[in-house]
């Protein structure tokens, strides 16, 4: 999704005034600037697709491959273990390794981002704990939702509540209703964002209106907004958001670092310009083929992608035909 040509053109003055020197500074257009964040989240993180071998094991070998060629891109940082890691479908002990792999090769000054959101809240509370002894900087904590039916408000805060005093890192929310079914309620987000550990939420819906409100809302607290998708990372920087965590930055980590940095020096038209030609490999990625379809595509790009792990199943040549044309009609093959 990006911002239409009027849209644009009535913001540019205002847009072309804003710069952000400091990443993670990205605040409401029209808001006064909130506390500076504790931890700054602002930038591109890709969250990492697990490798496996022929066998679904998960190959370290092929992680740390991908791991030496992502250390190259100005990356504010990694994410795994999240919807993209195939999170459900690996033990504990595997998790605990991924993120021990991941931490061993990444530079301190990059922060690692680690999925340890569970059904119940006494599970989030003890893999938490383990992540970060596994060298985690901050947990993503998605929403529970087997009984979404019973997830309200009330209940969601008690949970995040608890697991974020709790938690020796910092915690940001994960909503994700795609997968989960559930929106996190924007009362959540503002209760939850006045909690000293709680720093900010990647949001997946892709509903902008909602993250223009929930930047305005959480604009007094040390909160920030990430993105869920590059889909709509220019319409997401436009109202507020800090950074995002984008599945295509698996694939294409340099262009979705230059987005970035275009939105930040104010140079909208360039931004508008690189953002459309992102959105059909993006859904390519996420809606329309899903972790199949990422995992296909980084091997185009020299990344290893390998298997999935089934139930998910390969692509067919007719899908990988489509996948590619989503890619080479934009500019990217």
């Amino acid at each position: 999704m990006a911002l239409g040509t009027r849209l644009v053109s009535s913001l540019r003055p205002t847009l072309a005034a804003l710069r952000w020197a400091v990443p993670g500074q990205c605040r409401g257009l029209s808001t006064p600037q909130g506390p500076e964040p504790s931890l700054d989240l602002g930038g591109i993180f890709p969250p990492l697709a697990t490798p496996f071998s022929p066998t679904q094991e998960v190959d370290y070998a092929q992680l740390e491959r991908n791991l030496s060629r992502y250390a190259n891109i100005p990356f504010r940082g990694l994410v795994v273990l999240g919807s993209n890691g195939e999170y459900p479908y690996l033990e504990p002990h595997e998790r605990l390794e991924v993120v021990s792999c991941v931490r061993r090769a990444l530079p301190r000054d990059r922060l690692l981002l680690a999925g340890s959101g569970c059904e119940s809240t006494q599970a989030t509370i003890k893999l938490t704990v383990s992540m970060a002894e596994a060298g985690a900087d901050v947990a993503l904590v998605v929403t529970p939702c087997y009984y979404r039916g019973a997830m309200t408000s009330a209940a969601l805060i008690h949970h995040y509540t608890e697991v974020s005093d709790a938690s020796p890192i910092p915690v940001v929310l994960y909503s994700v209703p795609a997968n989960t079914g559930l929106d996190l309620p924007m009362e959540a987000v503002v209760t939850l964002a006045q909690h000293s550990n709680i720093i900010g939420i990647k949001d997946s819906g892709g509903d902008i209106t909602r993250m223009g409100l929930m930047v305005h809302k959480t604009r007094q607290e040390d909160f920030q907004v990430l993105a869920g998708s590059a889909g709509f990372l220019l319409a997401s920087y436009a109202v507020g958001a800090s950074g995002g965590v984008c599945a295509l930055a698996n694939v294409l980590g340099a262009p979705l670092c230059q987005l970035d940095h275009l939105c930040r020096e104010g140079q909208w038209q360039e931004a508008r310009d690189l953002q459309h030609r992102l959105i059909e490999p993006n859904t390519a990625v996420t809606r329309r083929f899903g972790i199949p379809g990422l995992k296909k595509a980084m091997e185009w790009f020299g990344y290893y992608g390998g298997p999935c792990r089934a139930p998910l199943a390969p692509l067919s040549p007719a899908q990988v035909e489509e996948l590619r044309s989503s890619f080479s009609t934009n500019g990217w093959l």
